[in-house]
């Protein structure tokens, strides 16, 4: 006898209209299994259907739904892993999803055999559950009936839409399933209208002139000497060629060149289309969910993504464009060719093409800055010989007493000891930095610049002009948790009435009501937002104050032993620099995830205002983060330090530490290099290469141990979905933005303190642009091909940190650096206009008898008896009427300091925006192309538009001279009964007007 138990989860059955129309609100599911016997007839029968089934799509393509059962022979090679199993239909779009079957072997069912049931569209009849042997389902089995009804009714309305769906049977205890989507022609024509989706006409390419002769003779040149650096990519070289486009209708075929339906599209616009559908389409049965994205986050799939082009390192010559990109960009071996930024568009996308294009832009401007850097530190280090300032603090007949740095521990010391520190501050504080910090302010400008002309030039050729409507559209669609928060607000106002009210209405009836959340909801997102921004600044600040007064500490410790007492403080700025790169490491993750929880819990309605804010957030907190050692080191270091005999204590004992005698500028050059080295190499070499190489070493092994998985799907050449189902998923750009966006604040911020840090950067890049090259093509599924204008909000922070730098820079130079100190003096105390003298001019005298009690230095080593010490400020001496107070010299500085800032503001900023006026933001070239090919366009609909109605009117004119002739061989042969022919010419007329 037959035995009930519950309907297995996932079984590929298709939903009545009846039951999608009751929105999942019907009875219990049960299964009957039958004996052995009656299970291996039914079997069989199955298999039957099903090879009928695919014999007859493989016949007619009107076909849309296939399951087919993986442990069935093939009745036919298959061709390629990027179509259907009959080798026609290619597959767009893959959707997977996870299935556990419980109860499989209940019973007296062999273990062994397949429960699952091989169909084609058709609805089986329900029986009522409470029978005779009938289980009633557990909650994880009701909870995966649920999915399945869910996914049963969205591949509905999917295949409602006019997708064609494939997948295979749930052959197993548990396992993975993709559901192959394919859109036919029809459904492309149909969406790329409605996208307004531009492509090309019949009309063949023409060429982009230049402006003049002169133009064109230099670019030829240019493109003869930079042809070993091309990547041998099909039209790459070809940059002054554009075909003629034109948004797609259905209406007006005839204007586009359709060879082959097929492939008219390419794939990355097939998938695209095949996205918004995915999209828009919506779940009854998951409370009127809208879209894919929402089914991904309530875990009913798993995933969804396109196929990639096949292999990347498939053996022989088949090429495809993956393969192509793989072999000229993802290669270290190729680092110095140029990136092919057409192809990287066509497979991934405008939003990515982007992103690579300015990254190129980025790293080729940076060579012009390292050159600059390179020739600014040799200038230093070929006159560190004449600088008179280190020539006088490294001679020893000076004999510059100094304060001792702490109480008690310390000795007086002699300031020749600091000669090298002094040396070594020549090299980056000398004359050279200021200019080459106003170069680097220009060079911002410039770059900024030059990037909104290739924008437009790329928006030019890619056919970006007018997407604002699609922009539009993007934002109309609403994210799964934007539905979820408004659904529960519904809830607790309304009751469950609203929510079945809701449920009953279609999305745009949904839109139309008043079920947004207002800033009342947003509140305490907003209220936690602000609290916690507010948290992880205050954190950043303690945690470089106690990387402070670690500083303080260990520098008291190690001045109490003598064999340590000569680098102190070597010691403790190199531990203390790597400290702080550790935690701004560890920080930079922390806050990368808070940000991304507080942008959740503030809940933005679409994704692009989801992105916009993360962005924000997670900028501010690792700019604080990454920028707050060095600010402290730059500007707040050494200046509320106080003086001999009336100092500032951070505990009892501990003072406020000092810059080195050569100022602080090189332990800001320090500081700046190791954080800046140490976060490019860690990031790249662990975060980047290390970590996505563990998550897919852990994936696979998760994979292989999960119980039901091994079969003999295993022996079989795994398919594409399979493959790409194993790359990790993409997750956006705002990473890879952010680092070079972090970057690009350390060249341009504190450049004047460190001139090395283009060429650091430039190196980096390098190797940057094939490491996310390969990253792409290789490691992570993917994307989704996105159009975009610009690089959106991006490009406002790098307006900003511009803007920012110019004072930065101002400031290190006239506080941080000894640049002002040593003008005024030159030209404003000096005897003989030189800077002789200068070292002993910055130093102030102090009388040891007035040290406080207890803070004298204990078993001091000097020989002689040491009456007056040296300490560096502007303070009137002992023995002036108001001793160690502020002197002339100093308020003379502070005013010459705060003149230079102001002047070096506004003089960088004046050249910055002559530089935005002198450059045009669109090239002459591409504005002039864009009015001639309005002119092209309108020339070409004519012709078009002229011979449609030339062939038209043929077939018309030849029907029209047959019908005379007849008519007169009628009339002639009427003409002798005389009686007919008024009779003949009316009859005439009337099936002329018929007709």
């Amino acid at each position: 006898m037959p035995k009930d138990i519950p309907l297995l989860p996932g079984s590929p059955r298709r939903l009545s209209s009846r039951t999608v129309a009751r929105g999942g609100q019907g009875p219990k599911q049960y299964l009957r299994v039958p004996s052995p016997q009656a299970a291996g007839q039914r079997a069989s029968a199955s298999q039957h259907s099903s090879q009928a089934s695919r014999r007859e799509c493989s016949r007619n393509s009107s076909v849309i739904n296939n399951y087919l059962d993986a442990n069935e022979p093939q009745s036919e090679a298959r061709l390629s892993r990027m179509h259907f199993h009959d080798n026609q239909r290619k597959v767009d779009y893959v959707l997977a999803y996870h299935y556990r079957k419980r109860g499989a072997h209940h019973g007296h069912g062999s273990p062994g055999h397949s429960l699952a049931v091989i169909s084609n569209g058709e609805t089986g009849k329900e029986r009522h559950a409470g029978g005779p042997g009938d289980i009633e389902l557990g909650p994880l089995d009701a909870l995966e009936e649920e999915r399945r009804e869910q996914r049963d009714e969205f591949e509905h309305n999917l295949m409602a839409a006019g997708l064609e769906l494939e997948k295979d049977l749930e052959s197993k205890s548990q396992g993975s399933v993709f559901v192959r989507i394919h859109a036919p022609w029809q459904v492309l024509a149909r969406e790329a209208e409605f996208l307004k989706i531009k492509v090309p006409t019949k009309k063949e390419m023409y060429e982009i002139k230049a402006g003049g002769s002169i133009a064109k003779k230099f670019s030829a040149v240019l493109q003869t000497l930079s042809s070993p650096l091309q990547p041998r990519v099909p039209n790459h070289s070809n940059n002054r060629m554009k075909n003629l486009s034109y948004p797609f209708s259905r209406e007006k075929m005839y204007l586009y060149n359709i060879q082959e339906k097929d492939t008219f599209f390419d794939n990355a616009t097939r998938s695209r289309i095949v996205h918004e559908i995915l999209k828009r389409t919506a779940c009854s049965r998951a409370n009127n969910t809208m879209g894919i994205n929402s089914l991904i986050a309530n875990n009913i799939y798993e995933a969804a993504y396109p196929l990639h082009d096949g292999e990347y390192d498939s053996p022989g010559d088949d090429m495809n464009d993956r393969k192509l990109l793989y072999q000229e960009w993802a290669r270290y071996g190729v680092f110095y060719k140029f990136q092919p930024i057409d192809l990287i568009r066509k497979y991934f996308g405008e939003k990515i093409g982007l992103y690579f294009a300015w990254l190129g832009l980025y790293t080729s401007f940076l060579i012009p800055s390292s050159v600059i850097g390179v020739i600014v530190f040799l200038y230093g280090c070929a006159t560190i010989e004449e600088d008179i300032p280190s020539k006088e603090m490294c001679d020893h007949q000076n004999a510059f007493t100094m304060c001792p740095l702490c109480d008690k521990s310390c000795d007086y010391w002699n300031l020749s000891s600091a000669c090298g520190t002094a040396r070594a501050s020549h090299l980056f504080d000398n004359p050279a930095t200021v200019f080459f910090s106003i170069f680097m302010a220009l060079w911002a400008t410039m770059f900024l610049e030059n990037w909104k002309r290739l924008q437009m030039r790329l928006g030019y050729f890619w056919d970006l002009t007018g997407i604002e409507e699609e922009e539009e559209r993007s934002k109309e669609h609403s994210r799964p948790e934007y539905e979820t928060k408004v659904r529960e607000k519904l809830l607790k106002e309304s009751g469950k009435s609203e929510v079945q009210k809701l449920d009953g209405n279609s999305p745009e009836d949904d839109e139309d009501d008043e079920d947004k959340l207002t800033w009342k909801d947003r509140f305490p997102g907003y209220l936690m937002n602000f609290a916690s921004i507010l948290f992880m600044i205050a954190l950043t600040f303690s945690i470089v104050f106690g990387v402070i007064v670690y500083r303080i500490t260990t520098a008291a410790a190690l001045s109490l032993s003598k064999t340590t007492r000569s680098n102190v403080r070597a010691t403790v700025t190199a531990t203390a620099v790597i400290i702080n790169l550790v935690v701004i490491l560890i920080l930079d993750e922390i806050y990368g995830a808070v940000a991304k929880w507080l942008t959740k819990i503030e809940v933005p309605k679409t994704e692009q205002t989801f992105e916009e804010r993360l962005i924000l957030k997670a900028f501010l907190l690792k700019f604080v983060n990454a920028y707050s050692p060095i600010f402290y080191v730059a500007f707040f270091k050494g200046r509320f330090v106080g003086r001999p005999g009336s100092y500032v204590y951070v505990f009892d004992g501990y003072r406020m530490e000092e810059c080195a005698p050569g100022g602080c500028l090189m332990e800001l050059c320090i500081q700046l290099s190791i954080i800046m080295l140490g976060k490019q190499l860690i990031q790249n070499n662990i975060f980047e290469i290390g970590v996505p190489k563990l998550k897919k070493l852990f994936r696979k092994l998760k994979d292989e141990n999960e119980p039901g998985e091994s079969g003999p799907d295993h022996s079989k050449r795994p398919e594409q979905w399979d493959l790409d189902y194993s790359l990790e998923p993409y997750t956006g750009l705002t990473p890879e933005y952010m680092e070079m966006i972090i970057q690009f604040g350390f060249v341009t911020l504190f450049v004047a303190s460190f001139p090395l840090a283009p060429v650091f950067a430039l190196l980096n890049n390098v190797i940057e642009v094939r490491l996310d090259a390969k990253k792409f093509v290789t490691e992570l599924r993917r994307p989704d091909a996105v159009r975009t204008k610009d690089i959106g909000i991006w490009f406002d922070i790098l307006s900003g940190i511009g803007k920012f730098s110019v004072i930065i820079n101002a400031f290190v130079i006239a506080v941080t650096s000894d640049f002002i100190p040593r003008l005024v003096y030159q030209y404003s105390y000096s005897h003989n206009g030189t800077l002789h003298g200068f070292v002993n001019h910055t130093l102030s005298f102090f009388n040891v008898s007035q040290l406080k009690e207890g803070t004298q230095p204990e078993n001091s080593q000097f020989d002689q008896e040491v009456q007056f010490c040296r300490f560096k400020d502007y303070r009137e001496p002992p023995w002036a009427p108001n001793p160690y107070e502020f002197s002339k010299q100093y308020w003379s500085v502070l005013s010459a300091r705060l003149a230079f800032v102001i002047i070096f503001q506004n003089l960088v900023m004046f050249l910055s925006v002559l530089v935005d006026w002198m450059i045009p933001d669109i090239p002459t070239d591409i504005s002039d192309q864009i009015k001639k090919e309005k002119s092209l366009l309108v020339d070409f609909f004519l012709k078009e538009e002229h011979e449609k109605v030339k062939l038209a009117d043929e077939p018309t004119q030849r029907s029209q001279g047959g019908g005379d002739r007849s008519r007169r061989s009628r009339a002639a042969s009427s003409a002798p009964s005389g009686r007919s022919q008024p009779g003949s010419i009316a009859s005439s007329g009337s099936q002329h007007t018929n007709v």
